[in-house]
């Protein structure tokens, strides 16, 4: 798939009939980024909220009312969130009688005129409509890449709780058939607003900053670079494999540096993390986002061979960070990249190797990548994201 992500530059959005243009207030869900503030790192979806919410908090048309689901601890900034309550204790008492969840159907009464779930966590809500977004559909459609308890009845759930939604947003044209075929959700209830890239990332680190960042991870002149949570659809151990098959000479001259958390059905990967760092394999583990963009900035390339994607964006932030890209050739990640990256078999060890080959030897290439890859980078910004999940918000508005 080589879908061009749907521009929107110059159009101005149209307020459906029977919508004010006063302010309309949405409860924004808040609970991803909460938990991973408070737990030290925040993950993809996590960090969603906070940009889109960040930028449709500045803009006139919405009032944001955040909520999370428990106690609302960890919010960046001081910022302050409604409880919601237990969503899972609330999600199975609207399977078997079918309630609206009692802390959201009560913000009602606070003006609240639509909800956005966006973190996967899908509320029941009579009366008021309710937006979701979905990332991907990797939990049901790869149920042996997740691990979490009770995960049939969690997936029937999540599948049920999905389909309250009155609309759907995803981040990729890939995800979006996934979800057609996952959940059974219409095409037609379901738009693709892509995920943005953060200004930060065009912006070269200082001088200062690079050698610090170089001195506290000990890094090379030069290196391969991962970025992501260890997980089996990541597909870390063959892109060590890979490595390890590049000539002695490049794999010491470009080392390895793997930059992830532990996340789950990684214990062989972490075995090898650990047992086999030398001179060509390094795991820095979690890397504050403070520093990352310098470990970035100093990659001859970020190998991304994932197994499975809904959208891949550490690859628009290296490309945005002007290193070269060579990912994986399936699922979302054509999509995202669409020719800006070295697209390689995820499946195919020896691919991969000649990727990493030729980035170091092929005159011109890692140069050509690089100019495409931070052209391709500019097309995504989050305040095209807000702009573009405020039409949802309006659209949905006008149709309730």
């Amino acid at each position: 798939m080589n879908a061009a992500v749907p521009e929107t530059r110059g159009t101005k959005a149209i307020t459906p009939p029977g919508v004010s243009d006063v302010a309309m207030r949405v409860a924004f869900g808040m609970t991803a980024l909460a938990h991973g503030t408070a737990g030290g790192g925040v993950d993809g979806i996590g960090a969603y909220a906070r940009e889109l919410g960040s930028r449709l908090a500045a803009m006139e048309a919405v009032d944001l009312l955040p909520f999370v689901y428990g106690p609302p601890a960890g919010l960046p900034d001081g910022a302050s969130a409604q409880d919601a309550g237990s969503f899972h204790r609330q999600a199975l008492r609207a399977l078997l009688t079918g309630a609206s969840f009692p802390g959201l159907r009560a913000m009602a009464g606070e003006g609240v005129e639509l909800v956005h779930a966006t973190d996967h966590l899908v509320p029941r809500v009579r009366g008021i409509p309710v937006v979701a977004t979905v990332m991907d559909a990797i939990p049901l459609s790869h149920p042996e890449w997740v691990s979490y308890p009770l995960k049939r009845v969690a997936n029937a759930l999540w599948r049920r709780s999905v389909r309250w939604a009155d609309h759907v947003i995803t981040i990729s044209e890939f995800s979006r058939l996934e979800i057609e075929r996952w959940f059974g959700i219409p095409g037609d209830h379901i738009s693709v607003i892509p995920l943005g890239v953060d200004h930060r990332w065009f912006e070269p680190p200082a001088a200062e900053e690079v050698a610090r960042v170089r001195n506290r991870y000990m890094l090379p002149e030069r290196y391969f670079l991962f970025v992501g949570t260890l997980q089996p659809r990541k597909n870390v151990a063959r892109l060590i494999d890979a490595h390890r098959q590049l000539p002695d000479s490049l794999r010491r001259d470009a080392p390895l540096i793997v930059v992830g958390r532990v996340g789950w059905g990684c214990e062989d990967v972490i075995a090898r993390l650990e047992a086999e760092e030398d001179a060509g394999l390094r795991w820095l583990r979690y890397v504050p986002e403070s520093d990352l963009k310098s470990v970035m900035s100093g990659a001859a390339a970020l190998v991304f061979p994932s197994l499975h994607e809904g959208f891949g964006l550490p690859v628009l932030e290296a490309f945005a960070a002007g290193v070269p890209v060579v990912a994986s050739g399936t699922t979302a990640l054509p999509e995202v990249a669409e020719g800006a990256a070295f697209m390689v078999d995820p499946a195919d060890a020896g691919e991969i190797t000649d990727a990493m080959r030729q980035i170091l030897e092929v005159p011109g290439l890692a140069d050509g990548l690089r100019t495409s890859g931070l052209s391709r980078a500019r097309e995504f910004t989050w305040e095209r994201t807000a702009s573009m999940t405020l039409d949802v918000y309006r659209d949905v508005l006008g149709r309730h």
